[in-house]
């Protein structure tokens, strides 16, 4: 009798024993390596941050070059900003006549002078430093509905003040 009981608590105890379990990872696994595509895919390494703002509409481009760090320009509908500081004002996207030079009708005099002062720091700071130079670019950004008239008459003032390379920033189409 103590035979069978002894052999019936060894059952019970083997039977109870292997308590192993095996944990399914796969679909944490997957989890993982949707997370990584999506960081991946979402990753910028321009250092460069073009960031439009509100009342501006860039135009479309399927052009795909990174930026690169230089001076920034805004003809937006409501005015002209250089480095994000107002030099004039827009009156739905026309150009006041007082704003034009009367000798040249391309010429905006407020712009140039903010430009001209941008460079002369941009100057003096290359001056000081080996590793930089002055090299006359601009990024602007526009919005797409501005006359053709004025973006030019801001490429040409950009031109005489020494930045006589620029570059439009776009968005890219979807």
């Amino acid at each position: 009798m103590r035979f069978g009981r002894k052999r019936g608590m060894s059952a019970y105890i083997e039977r109870r024993s292997p308590s192993t379990f095996k944990i399914q990872i796969t679909s944490m696994v997957d989890m993982f390596v949707i997370l990584l595509v999506f960081l991946l895919k979402s990753y910028s390494t321009s250092p460069v941050n073009v960031t439009p703002s509100d009342d501006l509409t860039l135009p479309a481009s399927s052009s795909l070059k990174d930026p690169a760090e230089n001076l920034k320009l805004v003809v937006s509908k409501a005015g002209i900003f250089v480095e994000d500081e107002k030099v004039l004002d827009l009156k739905d996207g026309r150009l006041d006549v007082a704003e034009v030079d009367a000798s040249d009708t391309q010429f905006i005099r407020k712009l140039y002078e903010a430009l001209d002062q941008q460079a002369k720091k941009s100057r003096d700071i290359a001056s000081q430093n080996s590793e930089l130079e002055f090299d006359g670019k601009v990024i602007m950004q526009a919005d797409r509905s501005l006359p053709y008239e004025i973006l030019r008459k801001v490429m040409y003032t950009s031109m005489l003040a020494g930045y006589s390379d620029v570059k439009i920033a776009v968005m890219l189409k979807e």
